[in-house]
This record gives structure tokens, sequence and C-alpha cells, in this order.
């Protein structure tokens, strides 16, 4: 079951990181159109702690990602990373209050099949 707690593991850290970088994204004003500007603007942005916390996060998902490779096969384990793409969707709608659409069920549910088809071949 641990194995199983490595591919969670690079789920949660790999949402983290995508729900703090659009939060922390969301807090600084429009882009300028300047390019020396724009170098400025990145540059602040990067280091925001938060941000740094989002980049940190996606590189210990991929550490998590490592011991799962060694525990699975890729074509077992990688449908279970697009359970990323849903609990996104579901935290985007609930903090950032954007829009739930059918569509986004369909596609949701179309996500949800084919992990549960391909979980099946182990």
């Amino acid at each position: 079951m641990t194995k199983y707690l490595y591919i969670f593991l690079t789920i949660f850290f790999t949402v983290y990181g995508q729900i703090i970088l659009k939060w922390r994204v969301n807090k600084y004003p429009k882009i300028p159109s300047d390019s020396g500007e724009k170098l400025m603007f990145i540059f602040k942005m990067l280091l925001d702690p938060f941000i740094i916390s989002g980049f940190a996060s996606a590189f210990i998902a991929s550490l998590f990602w490592m011991l799962a490779m060694t525990k699975f096969n890729l074509s077992f384990a990688y449908p279970f990373m697009s359970l990323s793409f849903v609990v996104v969707l579901i935290l985007s709608v609930l903090i950032f209050k954007e829009p739930f659409t059918v569509y986004k069920v369909v596609g949701l549910s179309f996500i949800l099949i084919g992990i549960v088809i391909t979980s099946r071949s182990l």
C-alpha cells in the first residue's frame, strides 16, 4: 500500500503547486507591456515565498514520482496523474470561484473512467 502513497503524494504536491501559483499570481497586477518592466515583474514574482513554495512543491512531487516509478509500470501509474486535473478543477471552483460547467463534468467523467479502466490492467 505504501507504493500507492508515492502516487498520492505526487498528485498532492502537484496540485498544491498549481493552486498556490494561481493564488499568488492573482495577487499581482496585470503583466506590463514593456519588456524591461516585464522582466522585473517576473523577477518580483519569483521572490514571493509562496511562489517559491509552489516551485519547491513541483520538485518534491517529482521526487515522489521517481519513487513511484520504482514500484509501478509507467503505463499503469501515469494515468493516475490525471487525478491532479480533477482535484485542481474542483479546488479552482471552490477557492477561485471558477465556473463549473456541464462540459467540465463530462470531461472529468471521462478522466475518471479512463483511470478505472487502466488501473485494472495491473
